[in-house]
């Protein structure tokens, strides 16, 4: 008789933890989205991305570990990333022209212009993988150049977290070609995938 009650009770209590384990991971998924807002104002400055993403993954960090943080924590750790993130973001625009470049190689029909702008194409990507990967474990204090060497490693070592950040890049890619403003709120999930890739990796 009293199993019997016991077993009623837990009955009752499943539906609720059901709801709360949803409830959460709902309020995660709209962290997410928020925080692609916050990263795309932030990226405003032009060579500001890497700071943005890194102020957006620390955030979710924070976020899913259930610490305190909120829209003036990102922007304590905007501040700080675009110290030395500024340098890197305008590395990445150089890279970014020069891929340009090999791709006006290509329509040109220069030769060897197609192998040229696969290799270009193939190493942006890595860069960019690189960059999200390296943004992902950024905290106050870190060295840009030293989080990059690391995160270069480990974009090679690890092919399968590589392949899950580039599937997040391409997602951006086709929110931006059918509904530009749905890769805004989508730069959050781009973030908390390479949040996600990088626990992923330290727990193998």
């Amino acid at each position: 008789m009293a199993q019997a009650r016991v077993r009623a009770r837990a009955s009752r209590k499943e539906p609720r933890r059901k709801e709360s384990l949803f409830g959460e991971r709902f309020a995660v998924f709209a962290e997410c989205l928020l925080t692609g807002v916050w990263i795309a104002v932030a990226c405003l400055g032009v060579v500001t991305y890497p700071a943005a993403f890194a102020a957006g993954a620390r955030h979710l960090r924070r976020r899913t570990t259930h610490e305190g943080g909120g829209r003036w924590e990102f922007v304590a750790d905007f501040r700080t990333a675009v110290r030395g993130g500024w340098i890197v973001g305008l590395a990445g625009w150089a890279v970014a022209v020069a891929v340009w470049v090999d791709v006006l190689a290509v329509r040109a029909g220069l030769p060897g212009g197609p192998l040229v702008g696969a290799v270009g194409v193939f190493a942006l990507i890595g860069a960019a993988v690189a960059l999200l990967r390296a943004a992902a474990v950024w905290t106050p204090g870190a060295a840009w150049r030293a989080l990059l060497a690391d995160a270069g490693r480990r974009t090679v070592l690890d092919p399968a977290g590589t392949f899950l950040v580039v599937c997040g890049l391409a997602v951006v890619a086709v929110s931006a070609w059918f509904v530009p403003p749905l890769a805004v709120p989508v730069l959050g999930a781009v973030a908390a995938a390479a949040v996600a890739v990088e626990a992923r990796y330290r727990h193998r």
